[in-house]
């Protein structure tokens, strides 16, 4: 009976305590579920918001930030350091926290325990706080040398395949493979140095843990010979969690410092999100402005175009590359832009679209200055046709127009037909055949005449060519300026020429020397005139 009393109660105590024990289980995971997903969700919202705001600031970056950032540095922002955010921060953050938990509540298990020990962990703390500061102070050093070393692999990386065709046809494929493995080789010298910096601390580390163990022990026989006897279960305990104590803070300690090294990645993106110069922000989002107490509109008919007295300098410390520059084109007028390289023709162009902004002086359109247009306003009503022309990857519609609901079938196949492109377009499988990269489907010609094709579409007021035919064959240089003469009579044209046929056609001729207007007149005016500077030009090319 006696036994039977026994082993009931001993059925109950073990069944109270197993369901402590079970509901603990069940409330832990519950609780870690749900911090699981909701640090799953906060983290992912915050990656996407740091990647919009990058991607927003970079779309409205100026020319002159992409003509002097390379293009490495923008890459490994948008890949190496995007990919920690999205990955490594989240995961090492989330291990952070336990960490951080688990380290009070050994904290408290212990010096509940062992009361004495708070000594030894106070003295400790001072060595720990050196160390860690010491530590994370380098290894933050470190991981922002590795991903500065990153940008070099990634730039090289893009530049050789860009350029693989003139790599191989100079025979110095070795000579860039060598270039790789050498920054590949940098930056895993910073990532070696980072890792054995990790190992030095974890050794420290494990000294501490003995120091701290044998502390524990040794205060046990001093409290229990000179103060109180010391229980054997709460010593136990404390003994158990002052093992595991030191394994925590170390790498708690070490998480942090890890954490430290990935928010190089937030301060990286950070300073390309706030600091990139960015194009004028309120002429892009004003929908209208005021000229003379009026409002400002586009006409139908093509605008006349006024250089003022236009200085441009694109860096502080560079020589200027306009120089005082002023000429007058009246609406519908064609003006061919002549010149050697270097005296200032392109950045015409770039003035005219504001890519840059000029330091002095005025332009007008209809005798507004362009600075009262929107941005968006202004850049929808020119079109420029470039040397080098450039596709997007992606159907043959979205190179004519990203905005596809803007013009109809009709609007695109017309554009292709005027440019000689529809039976080339028909056989690739209509407007929503793809281009391939960069428009690879296509020939240089081809890519030339598409360009055109976009101008066609969209109807420009103002057509800016830059050279555009320094690059194709003479039959598809005859074919484009029919087209320019014949589909942009309702615009003004201004063409910079490479051959010197390519604008006697036009209305004026415009000759610069050293960011300078030398000569405006006539073609024929011009040409009559041997002393000309556009004279000695024609003739050279003969």
């Amino acid at each position: 009976m006696i036994y039977n009393i026994l082993t009931s109660t001993q059925s109950a105590d073990t069944l109270y305590y197993l369901s402590i024990y079970a509901g603990l289980s069940i409330a832990t995971c519950v609780v870690t579920i749900l911090r699981a997903g909701s640090f799953a969700i906060g983290t992912f919202k915050a990656s996407k918001l740091i990647h919009s705001k990058l991607y927003h600031q970079m779309t409205r970056a100026t020319i002159l930030f992409f003509d002097s950032t390379p293009i490495g540095r923008i890459l490994n922002r948008f890949s190496s350091d995007l990919y920690t955010i999205d990955f490594d921060l989240p995961f090492n953050l989330n291990i952070f926290l336990a960490q951080i938990f688990s380290l009070i509540g050994a904290l408290i298990i212990t010096i509940y325990g062992l009361p004495l020990i708070i000594i030894l962990l106070l003295l400790l703390s001072v060595f720990y706080f050196l160390l860690q500061h010491f530590y994370r102070r380098t290894s933050r050093e470190l991981k922002r040398i590795a991903s500065i070393s990153m940008s070099p692999v990634y730039s090289h990386f893009t530049e050789t395949f860009t350029g693989i065709a003139t790599i191989k046809g100079m025979r110095a494929a070795e000579r860039f493979f060598l270039n790789n493995i050498e920054n590949v080789d940098r930056n895993q010298q910073a990532n070696f140095t980072s890792n054995i910096a990790s190992g030095w601390f974890r050794i420290r580390i494990q000294a501490i843990s003995i120091v701290v163990v044998t502390g524990v022990g040794l205060f046990a026989v001093l409290q229990h010979q000179f103060l109180l006897p010391v229980n054997p279960g709460l010593l136990g305990l404390a003994l158990s969690y002052a093992i595991t104590l030191t394994g925590i803070l170390g790498s708690t300690i070490e998480t942090f410092t890890q954490l430290e090294m990935l928010m190089v990645a937030i301060e990286r993106i950070d300073e390309y999100s706030n600091n990139t110069p960015v194009e004028n922000i309120l002429a892009l989002e004003r929908k209208e402005r005021h000229h003379e107490g009026r409002v400002i509109y586009w006409t139908a008919r093509a605008p006349s175009v006024t250089f003022d007295n236009v200085t441009l300098e694109y860096r502080e410390g560079l020589p200027r590359a306009l120089k005082g520059v002023t000429f007058h084109l009246d609406a519908g007028e064609k003006l061919g832009v002549a010149g050697r390289t270097g005296a200032g023709k392109s950045s015409l162009i770039r003035v005219l679209f504001r890519l840059v902004e000029i330091c002095g002086g005025r332009i007008l359109l209809d005798n507004v200055d362009i600075m009262e247009y929107s941005l968006q306003d202004l850049r929808t009503n020119l079109a420029a046709i470039p040397q080098d022309p450039f596709l997007f990857s992606g159907t043959v519609r979205e190179n004519l127009s990203p905005d596809t609901k803007r013009f109809n079938d009709g609007d695109y196949w017309s554009s292709l037909e005027d440019t000689y492109l529809k039976t080339a377009v028909q056989k690739m499988g209509g407007l929503d055949a793809n281009v391939g990269i960069g428009g690879k489907k296509f020939s240089v010609g081809q890519k030339q005449l598409l360009c055109l094709a976009r101008a066609i579409l969209t109807k420009p007021k103002v057509l800016c060519i830059d050279e555009a035919t320094a690059n194709i064959d003479s039959e598809t240089d005859t074919q484009i300026q029919n087209v320019i003469q014949t589909k942009f009579y309702y615009s003004t044209v201004i063409t910079i020429a490479h051959r010197v046929n390519t604008i006697l056609h036009c209305d004026k001729i415009l000759v610069m020397e050293n960011g300078r207007v030398v000569e405006f007149s006539t073609p024929k005016a011009l040409l009559n005139d041997p002393n000309s500077g556009f004279y000695l030009l024609a003739t050279q090319s003969i």
